[in-house]
């Protein structure tokens, strides 16, 4: 999904789709109008500019996209992330851009031209390198974070961005019109539009885990209480799983000293002085079809030859993620050589394909990390390796029908984050896999709480306990492990984008 929905697989999905040159882009001037208006960092496209100096359209990525479909007279709001973004931004009036395609109903654009320094400070000083690290619970405390003078400017730049978003939504939506506002980029921007235009109906998503209270008190007090107010001036906040929208009701009731009503069960609710917002769960899933469809393509089956010529009668490991620090792939590369280890009668039988695809390169520990998951993949591949026989097939490269192909090929799904707010490679694989695939799952990702009783759970610090795990998923005949992949596929499939989408704006009506 767009990058803010952290459980999607994969890499940016736009590569794979037709680019379409627009040579005259079409901007619309017209009245500021929109009955619905979705706001995120990331946009449902994207703009590069070509070797000639043309601009090069492609649609962004993730399921929200398609979840839009539904929505009549969207516009999405956005930033500009690349050059060619800013150039496409530049050429419209207010950076309002048309419709992303010929449809009667398409979401038309408005791209926001943001001062590049406030938003280095606001995405990557705050948004990723501080509130994903908490709600990820991935800081070293004796270490981090500290929160000095520097820390101020970032969060300045950090609200700068959010009313920009703010004051653009305000200018785009009509009277009364549906607004959802997404993640952890935007925590603010709900309060700061709730002063501008107090007559819409304001929802707030959020994609991640939410930090329990006492790890989000982390957060300097005056700023804790800013990004739990901003949030609450949504009517609605919404969260992948009950466990987030229940951490985030306590560090209300912590931190604000908030009324919270339904943590025994029903509706979820905070109060905060005369206002109520209202905490739903809608846990995303997957266009079913529309995946099959594209894992049909001849670019997948391709891919589908290539990596059953590497593999052979093998069964097959796999995982895909992004090189973040919350996947914990180098956990998981470590609990296959356990496996290895302890299991010997592996040896020659199994493969390990493990794609695990550039994130945030810009920090340096990405960087290092992605180093590190290279040097244990050939540590164990230097360990265990034969002139037949290549234990781990690593890459770093994006290769979405790679991807695709590797789900397909799946005896074994490896999902093992350290937190996830939902991680849509634990829906998507089941669906894809052509023999059907054994799951095994961290608790700690939102997906467990769907599919987790078919699913070989695990703790996601637990090496050995996760090479067991997948010692038990090699095991189960195939007669089980159909039966097992049937009944994720149902769960997976429950809550498609455009369906996700729906319930929310549905609620926006009551």
């Amino acid at each position: 999904m767009f990058s803010c929905m952290r459980g999607s697989i994969v890499p940016n999905r736009s590569a794979e789709l037709a680019p379409a040159r627009v040579p005259g882009m079409e901007h619309d001037d017209g009245p500021r109008s929109a009955s619905v208006v979705v706001a995120s960092n990331r946009g449902p496209v994207a703009y590069s500019v070509t070797d000639d100096g043309a601009l090069v359209a492609n649609r962004g990525g993730g399921g929200l996209v398609a979840g839009l479909s539904g929505a009549t007279g969207a516009v999405w709001v956005c930033a500009a992330l690349s050059e060619g973004d800013r150039r496409a931004a530049r050429s419209a009036p207010s950076g309002r851009l048309g419709p992303v395609s010929d449809d009667a109903n398409a979401t038309s654009v408005r791209m926001l031209e943001i001062d590049p320094a406030t938003f280095t400070r606001s995405y990557g000083s705050v948004a990723n390198s501080t509130l994903w690290f908490l709600h990820h619970m991935l800081y070293d405390t004796p270490r981090q974070p500290s929160f000095g003078g520097r820390f101020e400017r970032d969060w300045a730049a950090y609200r700068r961005y959010n009313e920009t978003f703010a004051e653009a939504i305000a200018q785009e939506a009509a009277p009364r019109a549906h607004v959802l506002v997404q993640d952890y980029h935007l925590t603010l921007t709900p309060a700061v539009l709730r002063a501008r235009r107090p007559d819409l109906r304001i929802g707030h998503f959020s994609h991640t885990p939410w930090a329990p209270q006492d790890y989000f008190r982390v957060l300097p007090d005056p700023i804790a209480v800013e990004v739990l107010e901003g949030i609450l001036g949504a009517d609605r906040a919404g969260f992948h799983t009950r466990r987030w929208a229940e951490a985030f009701a306590r560090c209300c009731a912590d931190v604000l000293g908030a009324r919270v009503t339904g943590l025994g069960g029903g509706q979820l609710s905070v109060q905060h002085g005369k206002d109520f917002t209202m905490l739903d769960v809608h846990p995303l899933g997957v266009d079913g079809p529309g995946l099959v469809d594209r894992a049909s393509r001849t670019d997948v089956t391709n891919r589908l030859d290539l990596l059953r010529a590497q593999v052979g009668d093998r069964q097959a490991i796999v995982r895909v993620d992004r090189t973040e620090l919350s996947k914990n792939i180098v956990r998981g590369l470590e609990a296959y050589r356990e496996l290895l280890r302890r299991y010997p009668q592996w040896r020659e039988r199994v493969v390990h394909i493990a794609f695990a695809y550039p994130s945030r390169h810009d920090l340096p520990v990405y960087r290092e990390y992605t180093a590190e998951v290279q040097r244990v993949a050939q540590e164990v591949n230097d360990e265990f390796g034969s002139p037949t026989w290549e234990p781990i097939l690593l890459s770093v490269n994006d290769d979405y029908p790679r991807s695709l192909a590797a789900y397909r090929l799946a005896d074994v799904l490896l999902v093992n984050p350290i937190r996830d707010g939902m991680n849509l490679v634990a829906k998507e694989g089941p669906i894809l896999a052509d023999r059907g695939c054994a799951l095994v799952l961290s608790r700690e990702a939102g997906a467990a709480a769907e599919l987790g009783d078919e699913a070989f759970l695990v703790n996601p610090f637990d090496v050995v306990g996760t090479a067991v795990a997948m010692h038990e998923a090699l095991l189960i005949d195939s007669a089980e492990r159909k039966r097992r992949c049937d009944r994720l596929n149902k769960r997976s499939t429950i809550l498609p984008p455009a369906l996700w989408l729906e319930r929310q704006l549905a609620d926006l009506t009551v």
